[in-house]
């Protein structure tokens, strides 16, 4: 139990740590929002689709599918028009309920390491190449970290800049340890008084 709660907050941890953007693929024409948006479209199940909203977007995510079912009997362009119109639009919408911004769909095949093995560890049922994946990028960033403090540690007194490069590697390394750990002190979403997503 406790190495899942640290595998679900470390991931958001280490995005969080990290300059570039957050990871995701939900955008993704591969991405299981797009592939829920398929099975919805071709089952005429719009349920398939609201899991990945929230119940207050519900009523958007309805209009637009029933739109592009009514286009869909078009055939042809008609119908891959009217599937990326829906496509979008149910992105659009999950990733404001995230909090993110939408961006447009990104063709298949782009997701990032961190995503893959964990979307490959939900379809084995095994963590532990996602845990390897995290550990091994957190050992890599720790020791990073340390070794740019330990590297400027010894400087001259008199030597300012030399002091405030100092103090600016062991602020990055002492707030790099700091919300690796309070990440690991996070609740996962199921667990009482957790952050329901």
């Amino acid at each position: 139990m406790k190495m899942r709660n640290f595998l679900a907050v470390a991931m958001f941890a280490l995005a969080g740590l990290s300059a570039s953007p957050v990871f995701a693929h939900c955008d993704t024409l591969d991405g299981p929002v797009v592939a829920a948006a398929r099975k919805a479209l071709d089952t005429g199940n719009i349920r398939y689709a609201l899991v990945w909203v929230k119940k207050n977007d519900e009523e958007e995510v309805r209009n637009t599918f029933d739109k592009a079912l009514a286009v869909r009997k078009a055939g042809g362009q008609a119908k891959d028009l009217a599937d990326t119109y829906f496509f979008e639009t149910l992105v659009r919408v999950h990733r404001s309920g995230e909090g993110a911004p939408y961006t447009g769909l990104k063709p298949a095949g782009h997701v990032e390491p961190p995503i893959a093995t964990a979307d490959k560890a939900i379809e084995t049922g095994k963590l532990d190449d996602v845990f390897k994946l995290i550990s091994e990028h957190m050992h890599d960033g720790l020791h990073r970290h340390f070794q740019q403090l330990m590297a400027k540690k010894k400087y001259d007194p008199s030597d300012v800049e030399a002091g405030r490069a100092f103090s600016n590697a062991y602020v990055e390394y002492v707030h790099y340890v700091e919300r690796l750990y309070n990440a690991t002190e996070t609740l996962a979403p199921d667990a009482p008084g957790g952050h329901q997503h």
